[in-house]
């Protein structure tokens, strides 16, 4: 699904020299690296402030901690998605409510978000799915009314673009209360191993984050606030560094082969490509597609068969997890997610791709689906 040895390639010497230097110092936590790749990215995003972690579900869970959440607060997030979203909502004993999506973007329905919100509601977890932005103007709207914090879970879409009705532009994950990111390797910034990060405007929230990702020590050895171990480490760090500056490039080169699949199968009938909402770009982290009035799973096999990497994101609803099942949740409200379970399918995409390769591709997706 991604090319990680043919992109490295192209940044070998750097990525080398980076891996030697910390290896040379044996500065591995916390070294020149981080702080200077966090300086990178909160100029790139425009941002005040940005906290590396470990990883992207960590992000997830210290922002969580850091806004102050208590048990039994409801946290509002979308059934179509990856566990890690609703994963540390039960981890911290929250109570999660999965909503639908909406059929053309996969992001999250307003409607059904609106429907949700009870007294008990705290927070609202956007995930801006397969590289685009949930419609942000929309829900802070919803958040500003009900005074509820807007956690983005910005794992899929670092690089997009936001525009408010206004014109005002904002990059994904830079909108709400707090945004989170992962990059891990496949991302569209990832790096060679796990890492993450939080990002926020609020001082306050931002100087409570970075205690919670020591150990809760702002002071060694005075811990005031209770944390957790959560660091990004300078081998990740300088990777990040080195691929940041690519980073739209990387997003120019997915959004190429999307419009080469899209191209290709226009007007199908069995093919609905994905769309971009009006307000947003789409930086392709994922090209899903759903595949109607034919077999989808025979079809992923056979792309299997014939050496064409494909996946199905998600095969089975979040509200469906034996984890995460509950009795307050009805089958008619996830209409559009669990249609999606059963059509979506997402083909190759990355910064590699080559003419040949996004023809042979979709060839044999053609001859198929209209055989």
């Amino acid at each position: 699904m991604v090319d990680l040895i043919g992109q490295y390639s192209h940044i070998k010497p750097q990525i080398n020299k980076a891996f030697e230097s910390i290896l040379d110092t044996a500065y591995y936590i916390g070294g020149p690296e981080v702080k200077g790749f966090q300086a990178d990215l909160e100029k790139y995003l425009d941002i005040k402030h940005v906290i590396p972690c470990a990883n992207g579900t960590d992000a997830l869970q210290i922002a969580m901690m850091g806004l102050g959440l208590k048990q039994g607060d409801e946290v509002i997030t979308v059934d179509f998605t990856f566990a890690a979203t609703v994963e540390v909502i039960a981890l911290l004993k929250l109570t999660p409510v999965l909503i639908d999506v909406e059929e053309d973007t996969y992001n999250m329905d307003i409607d059904a978000l609106k429907k949700a919100i009870t007294p008990k509601t705290k927070a609202i977890v956007p995930v801006h799915l397969f590289g685009q932005c949930a419609n942000m103007e929309a829900i802070l709207e919803v958040a500003k009314e009900h005074n509820l914090f807007v956690i983005e879970d910005n794992a899929q879409a670092i690089g997009a673009d936001y525009t408010f009705s206004d014109g005002t532009k904002k990059k994904s994950g830079t909108m709400g209360t707090v945004g989170t990111t992962s990059f891990f390797p496949s991302k569209n910034l990832g790096c060679y191993g796990d890492g993450g990060a939080i990002f926020t405007n609020d001082d306050k929230l931002a100087h409570t984050i970075r205690g919670i990702v020591n150990h809760g020590m702002y002071e060694r050895y005075y811990h005031d606030v209770v944390g957790v171990n959560s660091r990004l480490d300078s081998l990740q760090a300088a990777v990040l560094q080195i691929k940041l500056p690519l980073l739209d490039s990387y997003c120019d080169a997915r959004l190429k082969a999307a419009n080469y699949y899209n191209d290709a199968f226009a007007g199908n009938k069995h093919i609905i490509t994905p769309i971009t909402s009006k307000f947003t770009t789409h930086v392709f982290h994922q090209y899903t597609m759903q595949i109607i009035d034919t077999d989808r799973d025979a079809l992923h096999k056979h792309l299997l068969e014939n050496n064409i990497p494909n996946a199905i994101y998600y095969p089975v609803p979040l509200h469906n997890q034996k984890a995460y099942q509950d009795e307050r949740y009805n089958e008619e409200d996830f209409k559009v997610t669990n249609k999606l379970v059963k059509t979506v399918l997402s083909l190759p995409i990355h910064t590699e791709l080559e003419e040949d390769q996004l023809a042979y591709i979709t060839k044999t997706v053609l001859d198929f689906v209209n055989r």
